[in-house]
């Protein structure tokens, strides 16, 4: 759905906030772009969208030139900005409805009742927006992002500022619009967020691409696993002929920790190779669990890697 190739930004001070960037985005998935602050997100997304020209490069969307063929790349866009940039006065449907005009869509109201429901701001129609909550502020953000029937829709921090509650809700809406064949790019700080919602995940670092992945064979591939192993009793070393096993000792001796890579594991020889080799020097176990990192320890282990 949308192909960047070879996109470069340099802004006037010399700053290259892009480069050499090349991506593809699949029709109808949800792909997060994950980066520090001032990695090029928002940067990208905007020269994406037409809001900033790109330095080098060229960007496809659905096969239209994004610069030469701009209106057809544009009408297939929907954003939602970081920024609250509502008009204070200008109720929900008038705000919505005037959206769509902006793209040359006749008028709609069925379909501007349909986005206002599926984001429950139905009921909040006719109220202005400077009487909204800061989540219902961003939920009109979004309807208006939808008014014209986009093809792809970006978020731009989506849930950022709003409760636990209204964030789970909100991506239930983007799941709902997946379903409904848009393509959803999302930028967020919340990396619980990317990965419970989205089906690839890129990195950004420094104005370059480090990684793209699907969400759970980035999983697979990078997260590794911690097996805490609590002792009848305890220790005050690691045992000599348990040396090969990269055990560290914990919670003054009580407990052994033994690190591995889930993804290298075959059938748990590993495992069973350290329990055998602990039953072998008479260390009994009386109980154990294991730990496996999150995308936030594989996203700042790869941030930290390319620093």
């Amino acid at each position: 759905m949308i192909r960047v190739e070879g996109l470069s930004k340099t802004f006037s001070d010399g700053f290259k906030a892009l480069v050499d960037v090349d991506l593809s985005i699949q029709r109808g998935e949800i792909f997060a772009l994950l980066g520090p602050n001032g990695a090029g997100k928002t940067t990208l997304i905007s020269v994406i969208c037409g809001l900033v020209n790109a330095s080098r490069g060229r960007v496809l969307v659905d096969g239209h030139d994004n610069v030469d063929d701009y209106r057809a790349a544009r009408e297939l866009i929907g954003l939602v900005p970081q920024e609250l940039t509502n008009e204070a006065f200008t109720t929900v449907w008038d705000t919505v409805s005037f959206s769509r005009g902006l793209f040359g869509k006749p008028q709609d109201p069925a379909h501007i009742e349909k986005v206002l429901r599926s984001l429950t701001l139905w009921e909040k129609r006719d109220s202005r927006l400077l009487e909204l909550s800061g989540g219902m502020k961003r939920r009109v953000l979004i309807a208006k992002a939808l008014s014209h029937e986009p093809q792809v829709l970006f978020l731009d921090e989506p849930t950022a500022g709003v409760d636990v509650e209204l964030r789970r809700e909100m991506w239930e809406v983007v799941r709902s619009l997946r379903d409904q064949g848009v393509t959803i790019i999302l930028t967020t700080h919340y990396i619980e967020e990317a990965e419970e919602m989205a089906d690839r995940i890129g990195v950004i670092r420094r104005g370059e691409i480090v990684l793209v992945e699907n969400t759970h064979a980035l999983m697979r591939k990078l997260g590794s696993k911690e097996l805490t192993l609590h002792l009848q009793e305890p220790l005050e070393a690691v045992p000599e002929s348990l040396a090969g096993h990269g055990l560290e000792l914990a919670n003054e001796g009580h407990a052994l920790v033994y690190s591995y890579d889930a993804a290298r594991q075959e059938g748990g020889s590993s495992i069973s190779g350290l329990l055998a080799d602990l039953e072998a020097v008479g260390l009994r176990v009386k109980d154990l669990h294991t730990r496996q990192s999150s995308l936030e320890d594989i996203f700042v282990s790869l941030v930290q890697e390319r620093a």
